[in-house]
């Protein structure tokens, strides 16, 4: 998993500055960029132009702005001390709402997301960041827009890293007695135990 950067955080940390100030106006306007393509809300603009610093990539610029908004939908953030390395992803957050048992509906939306295209992520996100904000569900904000960024990257290792955190310990879809020994006998290969 790729860490965020100084500059990721940092944006993080200002966005949620701008909640525990209640400042309504500023996470109004950060709303106002839901639905539309990254960047095209100027309502945006003061509160994300600044972290852009000098030439960004135009999909860097959009990530940032896309972030920006859908912080302003959901501005529950994952603490750190719940936060387990390599765990604290989107994946992460959408398996919180599984509450012990695989719900399909949730599991449908997430594989959907898995194979959206970059374009269509911000319909994607949204909706699941909509979800999440319904049952009060964290999200590690930072690694968000880590992971928006390197969402093209050759063998989708965002992808990768969000199914491993989503069906971590969730064992095969349908397990026999003779399936559940197959996967000890793999996880024991990686020197694990089975979930």
């Amino acid at each position: 998993m790729s860490p965020p950067s100084q500059r990721e955080s940092a944006f993080v940390r200002y966005l949620e500055q701008l909640a525990a100030e209640e400042d309504r106006g500023a996470l109004a306007a950060l709303r106002r960029g839901l639905g539309k393509p990254p960047g095209e809300a100027p309502e945006l603009y003061p509160y994300v132009m600044p972290w852009l610093g000098g030439q960004v990539s135009p999909w860097d610029e959009d990530a940032f702005f896309l972030v920006a908004s859908l912080f302003g939908l959901h501005q529950r953030s994952w603490n750190r001390p719940e936060a387990r390395p390599g765990f604290t992803n989107f994946g992460a957050s959408l398996a919180r709402l599984k509450d012990g048992k695989q719900d399909a509906a949730v599991e449908r939306r997430f594989i959907a997301l898995l194979n959206a295209h970059a374009d269509d992520l911000p319909e994607h996100l949204r909706h699941l960041v909509s979800l999440l904000a319904s049952k009060e569900t964290p999200i590690d904000w930072a690694q968000l827009l880590n992971d928006i960024r390197r969402w093209d990257r050759d063998g989708q290792p965002v992808q990768r890293e969000w199914a491993r955190a989503f069906w971590a310990g969730a064992g095969p879809a349908s397990t026999s007695q003779g399936d559940a020994e197959s996967v000890d006998a793999a996880n024991n290969d990686f020197g694990e135990q089975a979930p």
